[in-house]
């Protein structure tokens, strides 16, 4: 049976004494949590930005559209990665 990854987190930081009783499973669980919420909306203020940029001033951006769509293609392609491992 394959281990989950927060149990193989849980289980190396059990193994250091200060951060195993800081930091456990549900620690981590908040981490990718909060780090997914800061991408998305980082996305979503690099697409307006980019929209206001393009429908105000009439100027493709092409720096931000560069950076949402990287955004966008690492979170593409990290979800076809996991729906192929499992």
């Amino acid at each position: 049976m394959k281990n989950s990854f927060f149990e193989l987190i849980d289980q190396r930081l059990t193994r250091i004494p200060l951060l195993g009783r800081i930091m456990d499973e549900r620690f981590v669980n908040y981490r990718l949590r909060a780090t997914r919420a800061g991408a998305i909306a980082s996305a979503i203020v690099g697409i307006g930005l980019f929209e206001y940029r393009y429908f105000v001033n009439h100027i493709w951006s092409w720096d931000l559209l560069a950076v949402v769509g990287t955004m966008v293609v690492v979170k593409l392609g990290m979800v076809m990665r996991y729906l192929i491992a499992e």
